[in-house]
């Protein structure tokens, strides 16, 4: 598995022959310093944890101009469908596994919104969700989404045990450092711990620094991307 740090929470992953772009924001991510092109470069598939601007990003352009499949919950989806035209869809819900061909999408909690503001009006894109992808012979992958802590980790873990993780840890809209860090070592036995969501607007923390303090011992596990590096997970 092959993962590359797009910015925010934006990560193209590698399974074969499956390239999947998880909430791809890179249009107006300041920590992306790629193309567009480049990132969505043989794209199979587009992951959607939830429906904020910060995370639907590009994926309309990136559907369009790939037919890449977008897989997230049915809201999203059907807006997505009938709104922009988007006909390869694959929606699911809370709790639901859906086939993606060569791996599995797993929707989970996550404790967020989810929604965009369009014409001075407010459109509700259902609950917010993790996602757990799934392949035979890869680790298991979690991308938090934007969450907070929440006691039924232990339930995610004792189903899924995700062997990596993709946590949020900027604060303010997400779980900050030290709550991060509780979630990561409580709850989880992560191999590796992947945090995101900081460092691309002024209002959230700007480093990782926070973090690995707070995960003291465990500190080892913290895998800090660099941007447009990719490294085998």
């Amino acid at each position: 598995m092959q993962i590359t740090w797009l910015g925010h929470s934006a990560f193209r992953v590698e399974l074969g022959e499956a390239v999947i772009l998880i909430d791809p924001f890179l249009t107006g991510n300041s920590v992306f310093t790629g193309t567009v092109e480049a990132a969505q470069e043989r794209c199979t598939h587009i992951v959607l944890t939830h429906g904020h601007d910060d995370h639907l990003g590009d994926t309309v352009d990136i559907a369009k101009a790939t037919g890449a499949q977008v897989v997230a919950n049915f809201e999203i989806c059907m807006w997505l469908s009938e709104v922009h035209g988007i006909e390869n869809i694959n929606p699911g819900n809370t709790g639901g596994t859906v086939d993606c061909g060569a791996f599995n999408v797993t929707f989970v909690r996550a404790d967020h919104s989810s929604g965009v503001r369009r014409d001075g009006a407010s459109v509700y894109f259902g609950n917010p969700l993790g996602v757990i992808l799934t392949a035979e012979g890869q680790p298991t992958l979690y991308h938090m989404g934007d969450t907070d802590i929440f006691s039924d980790m232990a339930l995610i873990n004792e189903l899924y045990q995700p062997d990596i993780g993709i946590v949020p840890i900027g604060d303010r809209f997400t779980m900050g450092a030290r709550t991060a860090a509780l979630a990561c070592t409580r709850y989880f036995g992560f191999k590796t711990v992947i945090p995101c969501h900081y460092k691309t607007f002024p209002i959230i923390d700007q480093s990782a620094d926070g973090f690995l303090r707070e995960m003291g011992q465990n500190s080892g596990r913290v895998k800090v991307p660099e941007p447009m590096v990719p490294f085998e997970a």
